[in-house]
């Protein structure tokens, strides 16, 4: 017959295991709620826009009502404005503009890949997607949070220019809490 402290033992040790893929996974999606709170901000979310190709105009400092970029815009399927010929480099430029709200810009100037859209889509739908490479542009976990944290246009949201609120955290927190939610398993909320 076992001793009582080894019986106490052993189902301390399974209370543990049981428990500790439940932790990993609160863990998991806190780090991921951090990541959203990025993903869905204005200044990320603006841009990842559906296949109309319409960028949004939302935030702080642009009023209490999202609405459609100004002057008629459209990225179209090149999201670059070539089909309607207003590229989005006849206004954005490599650097922002030195006036508030004016022409963001960088290196190159572009919107999202319609399999990237973020804007009105839930924090279930935009996890699945992120670690989908099929929909992510081809990246795992890691290679999507080096893309957050060295590419020069992701970098913009936290640099946004003159009138306009940046994204929250860092370019550098950012890609770590990506690794951090790949590391407790890439949990995703509830649809």
């Amino acid at each position: 017959m076992k001793s009582m402290s080894s019986c106490c033992a052993a189902a301390l040790t399974a209370t543990a295991l049981l428990g500790a893929p439940a932790q990993a996974t609160e863990t998991g999606l806190q780090a991921w709620a951090k990541v959203h709170e990025v993903f869905s901000h204005p200044r990320c979310a603006n841009c990842h826009v559906d296949a109309g190709g319409v960028p949004i105009w939302s935030g702080a400092s642009y009023g209490a009502k999202p609405r459609a970029h100004g002057m008629n815009v459209q990225g179209g399927a090149s999201r670059i404005g070539a089909e309607n010929g207003l590229l989005c480099t006849t206004c954005h430029a490599h650097h922002n503009a030195g006036l508030p709200h004016g022409p963001p810009g960088a290196h190159v100037w572009l919107l999202a890949p319609v399999a990237m859209q973020w804007w009105g889509k839930t924090s279930a739908e935009i996890c699945a997607q992120i670690k989908d490479p099929a929909r992510n542009g081809g990246r795992t976990l890691a290679q999507v949070a080096e893309h957050v944290a060295k590419d020069e246009l992701v970098g913009w949201g936290w640099n946004p220019g003159p009138g306009r609120e940046p994204a929250p955290y860092s370019a550098e927190r950012t890609a770590a809490f990506i690794k951090d939610w790949a590391g407790q398993g890439a949990p995703c909320p509830p649809p």
